[in-house]
């Protein structure tokens, strides 16, 4: 369970925090991304998508759906309250979708340059308090619908945190 509050720094910018309280019951707080440190990375990425996804946009298609396993009628299902998508704060402006929470930043952006429309969605990952951008991947036609487009973030999200965790156990072993 996570309760947020908006703290007002000094230099009167909004300060996000949290207590997270874990499997076990215990609370700890925890320190949330600066809002305005979330736009200033989405600027930076977009800005320069060469250098910060240089392999360029995964494109969901049927191929891609069916690699991930993701076809299954009863796999799209997201009401589970155990859903990843539903553990985030939101902020929503005519540009774009932010979706934050101390473990990741995300940006939706509605996209309508073409006859096709489509959406793209950036995938950062917090560090330090920083966004660090992992996974870029597009939508369009009939896998432009939020049910596509949250279970994909889903399953991302899920690959992102178990690599970190596979990571991070071969880092203790490592300094062991």
């Amino acid at each position: 369970m996570i309760n947020m509050w908006i703290l007002v720094t000094p230099r009167s910018r909004a300060f996000l925090a949290g207590v997270i309280q874990n499997k076990e019951g215990e609370i700890r707080e925890k320190a949330m991304i600066d809002p305005i440190q979330l736009e200033e990375a989405y600027k930076e990425f977009t800005d320069n998508f060469q250098k910060w996804a240089p392999e360029g946009f995964i494109n969901v298609d049927l191929q891609l759906l069916q690699e991930l396993g993701l076809l299954n009628a009863s796999d799209l299902d997201l009401s589970g309250p155990e859903s990843l998508s539903q553990q985030f704060h939101v902020i929503e402006t005519p540009e774009k979708v932010t979706l934050f929470n101390h473990l990741f930043a995300i940006w939706i952006i509605p996209q309508t340059t073409t006859e096709l429309p489509s959406t793209l969605i950036l995938i950062a990952l917090i560090q330090n308090l920083k966004p660090h951008l992992e996974i870029v991947y597009t939508t369009s036609g009939v896998y432009n619908t939020p049910k596509y487009i949250l279970k994909v973030l889903q399953h991302f999200l899920t690959e992102v945190l178990d690599t970190e965790a596979i990571l991070s156990s071969m880092n203790k072993k490592k300094n062991a």
